[in-house]
């Protein structure tokens, strides 16, 4: 259905479209006319029509400026210009509030039913196209929380910053620091004392509640982790401006003060220190760590003695981005960061080599809990023995930066190496086992139990190392067996069959038959190795 708006003073001109219309037209149309100006904008707000036919010689306000005033208010509006007059300036103005078509009466039929065609047709697209729109706008509305949630677990959990870097792009994130805040929401009845019982009715109202936060805070928003909400907030500078922090806390304010009146949830919001994405995990800490020291109802980290204060130009992004690295096994990184911070202690403090030998130590140490903490490596308790007095022998800064590019390398370097070895180590204990066992009846479940893990992880892990998977790899040894037993016709095929670990000797000849391409006794008999 299309609504029509007849706008002419001489009433046989809008009898006439009105007949031509409804016959061209059944059904189509719903038409309303008006004969003077001001009418016109009146009839527009309240019936707000898809095309409007206008007179520009009109009693009163003018075409021209009646269309102004709809234009301002429905800019959808498809008008079509009807005037005895075939001016020029009219003619412009026209053009510049986006008419459809200017038409000079008399008109005919034709006229009027291949105008209106047109602009029907340009409705039906505007209409599709806003549709599309909208569809697509429900959909990322749909995914959007599923993806904020994925990136506020990735930088908590310090994922590959491959992951965290998808992330980044799909929430168009372009700022390599941020920080994070955490909403503590209550409900009245549970209370502070039962997060829990706040949690599941928060959790109802989840999408209300994260609709409110987004609309006053514009933030990254994560899901609901018991009664609190994780949210993030991207930055371009390594820490906000006194006027930013003030800005946040009172915007916080305005948060709750809007949950509460909305929703009935009352909570307290921390707000933690900026960090580089890398190390959000420790803004999450500040945050949580302002509501606990605090009893205001926003407390934020840079105002409370929480997290650790650094001497002006200590170089902690260096420090955590190095962590980051070892962390993900990234060894070149992991070196050009070490080397960042130690020529920082070499140009800052030139006279304190004790003092850098003793940072260089805690640095490598820490290094290697990570490693360790990976699975990178076996913890030895005397493995380190000799830091210490390497440490204290170096005689310069030179020798030292040595020992500590090379020791924070290798920790790295172990995250994914040893990790490696390990795996590769399972695998070749398994097929020693297998090689060793491969005339008994053992089994999948059996193997996996001898090398201590589980059998699903065990079959994926021995066909990406071997490429083969355990029974292929069983069969084959105990074909390649078979083939060997056959070369001495003392052996019965029977006796072969048991060797190789078959009871069933008509089993075994089906599969080396589908193994080898023909059956034991052809190729004893002159069958060839395929």
């Amino acid at each position: 259905m299309y609504r029509i708006m007849l706008a002419d003073d001489e009433g046989i001109v809008t009898d006439s479209i009105k007949f031509i219309i409804d016959k061209e037209f059944p059904g189509l149309c719903e038409i309303e006319t008006a004969k003077t100006g001001r009418a016109v904008i009146e009839l527009a707000e309240s019936f707000r029509p898809d095309i409007a036919f206008m007179d520009i010689q009109m009693p009163g306000i003018n075409g021209i400026e009646a269309m102004k005033e709809i234009r301002s208010n429905n800019s959808a509006t498809v008008f079509i210009i009807l005037s005895a007059y075939d001016k020029f300036d009219y003619a412009r103005e026209a053009i510049n509030l986006g008419v459809f078509e200017y038409l000079n009466k008399p008109f005919s039929k034709e006229m009027i039913t291949d105008v209106l065609q047109r602009a029907m047709k340009q409705i039906d697209t505007a209409k599709e196209r806003r549709r599309q729109e909208l569809s697509i706008r429900e959909k990322i509305e749909t995914v959007t929380p599923v993806i904020e949630s994925g990136f506020i677990y990735s930088v908590l959990f310090q994922e590959s910053h491959v992951t965290t870097d998808n992330y980044k792009s799909l929430l168009g994130i372009e700022d390599d620091y941020g920080y994070m805040m955490v909403i503590s929401v209550m409900d009245a009845d549970s209370g502070s004392e039962n997060p829990v019982g706040s949690g599941i009715k928060v959790q109802a109202e989840y999408n209300r509640v994260r609709d409110i936060i987004r609309g006053r805070l514009g933030c990254v928003t994560g899901p609901l982790l018991s009664n609190k909400i994780i949210c993030y907030f991207p930055h371009k500078e390594k820490r906000t401006e006194y006027s930013e922090r003030v800005d946040i806390i009172e915007r916080s304010e305005g948060l709750l003060k809007e949950l509460c009146e909305k929703t009935g949830f009352q909570a307290r919001i921390g707000i933690g220190s900026v960090q580089p994405i890398e190390a959000a995990a420790d803004s999450y800490k500040d945050a949580l760590q302002a509501l606990t020291v605090s009893k205001a109802d926003v407390a934020h980290a840079s105002d409370l003695p929480v997290g650790c204060v650094y001497e002006p130009d200590y170089p902690a992004d260096t420090e955590k981005k190095l962590f980051a690295a070892v962390k993900a096994g990234d060894v070149g990184l992991a070196r050009d960061q070490a080397l960042s911070f130690f020529t920082w202690m070499k140009e800052t403090y030139p006279d304190a080599l004790i003092d850098a030998r003793l940072k260089c130590l805690e640095f490598v140490l820490y290094a290697e809990k990570l490693s360790y903490q990976s699975g990178g490596m076996t913890y030895r308790f005397l493995r380190r023995s000799d830091y210490l007095p390497s440490v204290m022998e170096c005689a310069d800064f030179g020798e030292l930066e040595n020992w500590f590019i090379l020791k924070i390398g290798e920790a790295a370097r172990n995250i994914t190496t040893k990790k490696e070895e390990k795996l590769g180590n399972l695998v070749e204990d398994a097929k020693h086992y297998i090689m060793e066992n491969y005339d008994k009846d053992i089994s999948l479940d059996e193997v996996s139990g001898i090398v201590d893990v589980s059998p699903y992880y065990f079959t994926r892990l021995f066909k990406e190392e071997t490429g083969e998977t355990f029974l292929e790899f069983l069969t084959r040894i105990r074909m390649e067996r078979a083939k060997e037993l056959m070369k001495d016709p003392n052996i019965s095929i029977k006796d072969i069959c048991t060797q190789v670990g078959y009871s069933d000797p008509n089993y075994f000849s089906r599969i080396f038959k589908k193994a080898v391409g023909m059956t034991p006794t052809e190729y004893r008999t002159g069958g060839t190795d395929e």
